[in-house]
């Protein structure tokens, strides 16, 4: 077993979360960067949304400093590592990116999360779940309505679709993702948590403005949680 993985996650970690210090303000991406500028995107939940960053920040650099502290060489510990690094390395320089360049940030985010699922199916069910699992799954959740934000913002700007017909096919998309993630992963409920969160703070981004998109991000809050229900129902 390679015992260099934990202090090398603790290390992307740490980048992956003082990144913001280094560079401009990142408010979303920026209008001028689109042939069709975009202002105020329906796909782009509330600004108090974006606030689970600090908890995701705090609970992951929780897991990679105790996981090197106690678990260093645990094998449940170690099994996703290796995906969990790339992923934050990848993260570590994804808000420079996003100021240039939103189509290949969401290239990148999509990466991101890809890993970040991968870690999280490597953290099976065991001891230590709120260390070992819960901040690689909300992390995940996070990054999985991310990536259909991200997407659904460049094919807006780029025209491919006009701003409700992007958001609802996001919506759709992430909502499958999220639906198949959540069935396989009944032991991180925090994944669909994040999730939710997300489309609560669409859902208040729309209320008022456009009630067929705020009543599918809702539609979608209540179907991650009959999901859920039935999901522990039956397991």
């Amino acid at each position: 077993m390679n015992t260099l993985k934990s202090p090398l996650l603790l290390a992307v970690t740490l980048a992956f979360v003082l990144s913001p210090l280094f560079v401009t303000s990142f408010r979303g991406y920026d209008p001028a960067a689109f042939p069709v500028p975009v202002f105020e995107p329906p796909v782009q939940p509330a600004g108090w949304a974006f606030s689970i960053w600090g908890l995701i920040y705090a609970w992951l650099i929780a897991h990679a400093a105790y996981g090197l502290w106690r678990h260093r060489s645990d094998p449940l510990w170690d099994a996703p590592r290796w995906p969990l690094i790339a992923s934050l390395a990848l993260g570590a320089s994804w808000l420079e990116v996003a100021n240039r360049a939103p189509i290949l940030a969401t290239v990148q985010i999509v990466a991101m999360l890809g890993l970040a699922l991968w870690a999280l199916a490597r953290s099976p069910r065991g001891p230590g779940r709120w260390w070992r699992i819960a901040p690689v799954a909300l992390y995940a959740g996070w990054l999985t309505a991310a990536s259909g934000v991200s997407a659904g913002v460049v094919l807006i700007g780029h025209g491919v679709l006009g701003a409700t017909a992007a958001t609802l096919a996001m919506l759709v998309l992430v909502l499958a993702v999220a639906l198949i993630v959540q069935r396989r992963n009944r032991h991180a409920p925090e994944y669909a948590l994040a999730v939710a969160w997300a489309l609560a703070g669409i859902v208040a981004a729309n209320l008022g403005a456009d009630g067929l998109i705020a009543g599918a991000a809702g539609a979608g809050i209540m179907a991650l949680a009959a999901n859920g229900v039935w999901r522990g129902a039956a397991g």
